[in-house]
């Protein structure tokens, strides 16, 4: 229930979810705190996948 707490949800809000959206909902949230040193640009993935030739 703290984990909720932190994420700002409620019992309301609880009760429409699975496990698996507020697990979801905190790994997003612990994400946004990461610092990534190669960023995506426009393209990155069609390029990745062989589709930028």
């Amino acid at each position: 229930m703290l984990r909720c707490a932190e994420l700002g949800l409620h019992q309301d809000d609880l009760d429409g979810m699975t496990m698996g959206m507020v697990y979801d909902m905190l790994i997003e949230q612990g994400n946004d705190q990461e610092k990534y040193a190669i960023k995506g640009t426009p393209g990155t993935l069609k390029n990745f996948f062989g589709g930028g030739r």
